[in-house]
């Protein structure tokens, strides 16, 4: 009974968290907003109630795994002490229990603007992988791979799937307004979800005879209602263009149901085990799911590879927005610097290569290692994306309003920008402290052991690297509007403060007697560099070399800006006097002059 209960319970779970994701995505996205005031208030009530039904469907099915995991019957898993130490003594129970904050902050949150539906929506997202990052990896190696592309799957398949659900709330008039854009979507999601899947069946389904497998059926099955769905979705576009708006209204109610069909099918496949493989587990696939590397030399750790699903997924998705942007740019017959577009693309080949490449794949295994990937990420990486100035580029092609009273996304954009949270973030003093005091509270406490066993810890770790240095460095060497400026001089007091503390951080890890992995390292009982002490020593050294580099580079940078900026001004001021001769009149400085004099005589009269 409890076996039965498991997959159609968590479909249920699912099919509501899609839902209620749905309803907020077509909040943010789809229903109409005037001035960031959200107008569809029937659509937000009802996103709280499934939000409500969400919760409840996911206690029933925590329950239901208590009890399949105790093999005990259902009414004894309503134990307060059994719960409590489910959702925070075992991992798969931890990212429940991340699911049940998520979804009672979107609760207490009033959704009446739409950076509240944003928010929500981003929330829901990832209170809905939470769990998947649990789910069953790769027996023999790219782990990475496995977990990150089937987050990629969920998160498309919310998008799509949810966006269906939300467009389906809609009246007939909202529907036509939201159809043009939910088309556009829905078909990015569709081949997403198609990509993300073959990739995800590969880790897993690599013969004949695993496709002969239970969890080889259920994978057939998914792919042929995926191959409904996308049909559907070319129907859509087709209609869309002949403006058949009442055959699309039918449509839609039938794909919902091959969705909710898709959605409970995903879900017996998420509590099937894939099939065993006949290769030997070593100890490092276990904890990290990769196989041991060789001794790092140049070679090995040029040509090694080992893709990161998640992250080549984002890396991926920045790429196609940037060329989007570029290339509506040149249609419309205004050019983009090639610079930037080689800067940009320099920083994510970055990126890749010290989170799926070899350094990415070495970072696993040793300290220096990681502090090497980590000073590519934190360090030289955002360089290049700074310098690709992706803001301006955004503002200059993100879609406008489909009204005049609706802000859009790049009208939200702009206001994200001078909001408060923008102006904070763009603090020179913030930036320093999210960029070099995270340093400190991440090695020097127990998070960086606990971030490193884990995949979802390790991808945190590199988004905050990469993150942070892109804060830091924008609002330095930044060419893209910010929203509050800062003073040349105030930029090279906080370059100078930075060297120091990053020499001050690297200083700290060469002189540590002790290992801060918590025994992470001497776990994966790699056959090289033995010694762990001084391989953290080592990597200390490494963070301070590649670490006062660039920051110096970003004070030659910062000095080049302010001269350039000098010239300018003058410029401007010899041209401004220039103009006022041929005029006749004063130029500024004698403007002033004369203003003072004015002063000087009433001080005297008086």
């Amino acid at each position: 009974m409890i076996e039965i209960l498991s997959p159609l319970t968590k479909g249920l779970m699912q099919l509501i968290g899609l839902t209620s994701i749905g309803l907020l995505i077509t909040l943010s996205v789809l229903a109409g907003e005037v001035k960031g005031e959200i107008t569809n208030t029937k659509i937000a009530h009802r996103s709280k109630k499934l939000l409500w039904a969400w919760l409840f469907a996911l206690v029933i099915y925590v329950l239901v795994q208590i009890a399949y995991l105790l093999e005990q019957p259902l009414l004894k898993s309503f134990d307060g002490n059994v719960i409590r130490s489910y959702l925070t003594q075992t991992s798969i129970g931890k990212s429940y229990l991340i699911q049940i904050i998520c979804i009672l902050i979107i609760l207490i949150t009033p959704l009446k603007r739409l950076w509240a539906a944003y928010f929500g929506s981003l929330l829901g997202l990832i209170g809905i992988v939470a769990p998947v990052f649990q789910s069953h990896g790769s027996s023999a190696g790219h782990h990475a791979l496995a977990i990150g592309a089937l987050v990629i799957h969920v998160l498309a398949l919310c998008i799509w799937v949810g966006g269906l659900i939300g467009l389906a709330q809609l009246s007939s008039t909202e529907r036509k307004f939201a159809l043009p854009r939910f088309s556009e979507l829905a078909l990015w999601s569709a081949i997403t979800v198609s990509i993300s899947g073959v990739a995800t069946a590969w880790t897993r389904l690599d013969s004949i005879s695993a496709w002969q497998t239970k969890y080889g059926a259920i994978v057939i099955l998914k792919i042929f209602l995926t191959f409904i769905l996308i049909g559907f979705g070319a129907l859509h576009r087709r209609w869309i263009i002949n403006k058949d708006f009442p055959s699309i209204f039918r449509l839609i109610f039938g794909e919902v149901a091959v969705m909710a069909a898709t959605v409970f099918i995903g879900s017996w496949l998420s509590t099937t085990a894939p099939p065993e493989r006949n290769v030997e587990v070593s100890q490092s696939i276990l904890i990290t799911g990769i196989e041991m590397p060789k001794p790092p030399s140049l070679t090995n750790i040029l040509f090694a590879y080992d893709p990161d699903g998640l992250m080549m997924g984002i890396l991926i998705l920045a790429v196609a927005i940037y060329i989007k942007g570029v290339v509506s740019l040149t249609r419309r017959g205004d050019k983009w610097p090639v610079g930037r577009t080689i800067s940009f693309a320099l920083g994510i080949s970055a990126i890749d290569f010290a989170t799926s490449g070899g350094l990415g794949v070495y970072a696993h295994f040793a300290f220096s290692n990681h502090m090497l990937a980590h000073m590519v990420l934190g360090m030289i990486a955002p360089i290049g994306i700074v310098l690709g100035a992706p803001i301006t580029l955004a503002l200059r092609t993100l879609p406008i309003g489909r009204n005049k009273d609706e802000r859009g996304i790049r009208g939200s954009f702009i206001s994200l920008l001078h909001s408060k949270f923008g102006k904070f973030y763009a603090n020179p003093i913030v930036a320093l402290a999210i960029f070099d005091g995270s340093l400190f509270l991440l090695y020097f406490t127990p998070l960086f052991s606990n971030l490193m066993v884990g995949h979802s810890g390790h991808l945190f770790m590199n988004l905050h690297f990469i993150l942070a240095g892109i804060l830091f460095f924008q609002v330095i060497i930044g060419i893209d509007p910010m929203p509050i400026k800062v003073p040349h001089i105030v930029k090279i007091v906080i370059l100078f403060a930075a060297m120091s503390i990053h020499a001050f951080f690297s200083i700290s890890l060469m002189s540590a007697s002790t290992l801060l992995d918590n025994g992470y390292f001497a776990s994966l009982q790699r056959p090289w560099a033995t010694d762990l002490l001084a391989d953290q020593h080592l990597g200390g050294a490494i963070g301070w070399a590649m670490g006062e580099i660039p920051i110096l580079l970003a004070l030659v940078a910062t000095f080049i800006q302010w001269t350039r900026e000098d010239k300018k001004e003058t410029g401007r001021i010899d041209r401004a006097s220039e103009r006022a001769a041929a005029m006749g009149e004063d130029d500024e400085l004698a403007q002033y002059n004369r203003y003072l004099a004015q002063l000087n005589r009433r001080d005297i009269s008086e």
